[in-house]
């Protein structure tokens, strides 16, 4: 039998590292009609969140992915740094969060607009169920760590938070998190 190294790694304390792993970088010019107002204070290349992940090539159904989630401790006029948030392609597909550092929350939405969060820090899980839409949000001091498995088919449908966005905002005043019904914005 032959014995070989893996070609993926992830240091906890590092990263990921191998030769499939993607990275994507959302910058605050990429990321601005995510947030209720424009921050003029804000330089367009801060960097909001990264993404770094092994897809699996083909996408097929009952293979998995792994990635992890990199949001920034940033504020946009008061608004806590989120991801765009999505539903999946594939409503039977579900996903799992792991906090690694950080504090945040997880937002979730049904179909019929419900919405709620759950907290986040070191060591939560949190399943999410294939007809939830989901965004991280982060309500910390540091870096929020997000550790995610989900089906190499499920695929992200970013147009339909668009078309019926998540109701809720979430801002941090005097360092307390506060959170707001959405407005048309």
């Amino acid at each position: 039998m032959n014995i070989i190294e893996s070609s993926l790694f992830h240091d906890f304390e590092k990263g990921m590292c191998g030769k499939e792993m993607q990275k994507s970088i959302k910058l605050y010019q990429d990321a601005k009609d995510f947030y209720a107002a424009y921050d003029p204070t804000l330089p367009n290349d801060t960097c909001m969140y990264e993404v770094t992940s092994f897809l699996d090539p083909e996408g097929a159904a009952g293979h998995l992915n792994w990635g992890v989630s990199l949001l920034h401790p940033v504020l946009v006029d008061g608004e806590c740094n989120m991801t765009r948030g999505h539903f999946h392609h594939d409503l039977s597909c579900e996903e799992y969060y792991w906090c690694a550092k950080g504090e945040g929350l997880l937002m979730l939405m049904d179909e019929q607009g419900n919405c709620w969060s759950e907290k986040m820090h070191v060591g939560t899980l949190h399943h999410i169920h294939g007809h939830h839409a989901h965004r991280l949000i982060n309500t910390g001091n540091e870096d929020l760590e997000v550790i995610c498995v989900w089906p190499a088919n499920a695929g992200h449908d970013y147009a339909r938070i668009e078309e019926h966005p998540f109701p809720y905002r979430v801002y941090k005043e005097n360092g307390e998190v506060i959170v707001r019904r959405r407005k048309n914005d």
